[in-house]
């Protein structure tokens, strides 16, 4: 297994540089500049070179790619543009309440999508069945903005239950602040829980029928137990895959329910930051964004040798 992580950390290596350059070089391919967007119409020629020459984008676009990257090795993203402040003090503004909010989304995905997914496996072609994938794949074709909408006004305004905007940080009121984040959650759980409760009904199926469930129901075993040391371990393998790329995803790709319920995550700030032109922002996000995916991916992958032995990592 170390050997594996090695090679894999090596060919991570040449991901993320061949991920830099492609990043670098479309961001700066985006039309509009972010001078005018910071000075306005109304500066002068002096101004506006002088600007741009403190920004370093007086530059060779190489050059600039050099020497971000070799800042970016040590940590330093660079400076935002908009904010004027370190990059990485931007995006961890908005790291607590995407990685917060992502966290709460996936235990309600685990929560309704793998039981009601194993229910509906064991359940297969009975009415039970038709109305949980039924109701799955409605889930799955609702809107989240229709959605979150919704839940505000059910939770928020006729009930007042629940909080409608914002996230105030933990760290300045405690753990009762995730209460900002359960209509959020539940909104983005939606469509995500759907696609896991299909998953995993699907995998737990296609398990079922190899020859070794057989031989255990035809050991006398009883059902839970099949279902449990059998079935759905097997189907396990097929359901981690899903889970990381969609908590992964969730980071990043929020945007529409972020905007819904105000909340200061990273997919707002890559939205606001694209209309700003703030080039060093949109590219630290879209970096750690990256780094993110193959960790997930490279945590998935070794997973797969601890749910089964019998899997061989090459």
């Amino acid at each position: 297994m170390w050997s594996y992580a090695l090679k894999r950390g090596g060919a991570t290596a040449v991901t993320l540089v061949a991920a830099s350059v492609v990043i670098f070089a479309f961001i700066h391919l985006v039309p509009g500049d972010p001078i005018y967007i910071l000075l306005g119409d109304t500066a002068t020629p002096d101004q506006i070179d002088a600007l741009r020459r403190q920004l370093g984008l007086d530059q060779p676009i190489i050059v600039q790619y050099l020497r971000w990257a070799g800042h970016a090795l040590s940590g330093d993203l660079g400076r935002s543009i908009f904010f004027q402040a370190p990059v990485l003090s931007v995006i961890a503004d908005g790291v607590e309440t995407s990685t917060l909010l992502a966290s709460m989304t996936m235990i309600w995905v685990l929560l309704i999508g793998v039981p009601i997914g194993t229910i509906a496996a064991m359940r297969h072609g009975s009415w039970l069945d038709q109305c949980l994938s039924g109701a799955a794949m409605l889930m799955a074709s609702v809107p989240t903005f229709w959605v979150g909408l919704y839940l505000i006004l059910v939770f928020a305004a006729w009930l007042g239950w629940l909080p409608s905007s914002g996230y105030p940080s933990i760290f300045e009121g405690g753990i009762a602040n995730l209460r900002y984040l359960i209509l959020p959650s539940l909104t983005l759980a939606a469509p995500n829980a759907a696609l896991i409760l299909r998953l995993t009904r699907a995998s737990m199926l296609d398990v079922s029928r190899e020859d070794y469930v057989r031989t255990a129901r035809a050991k006398g075993i009883r059902p839970w137990q099949v279902v449990r040391r059998h079935i759905l371990r097997n189907a396990l393998l097929t359901i981690v895959s899903a889970f990381g790329f969609t908590f992964a995803a969730l980071l990043s790709e929020a945007v529409v329910t972020e905007t819904v319920f105000a909340l200061p995550g990273i997919g707002r700030l890559v939205v606001q930051s694209i209309l700003r032109r703030d080039y060093p922002v949109i590219q630290g996000v879209i970096l750690v964004v990256v780094v993110l995916y193959l960790a997930i991916n490279l945590v998935v992958d070794l997973s797969y040798r601890l749910l089964d032995p019998r899997v061989e990592l090459q």
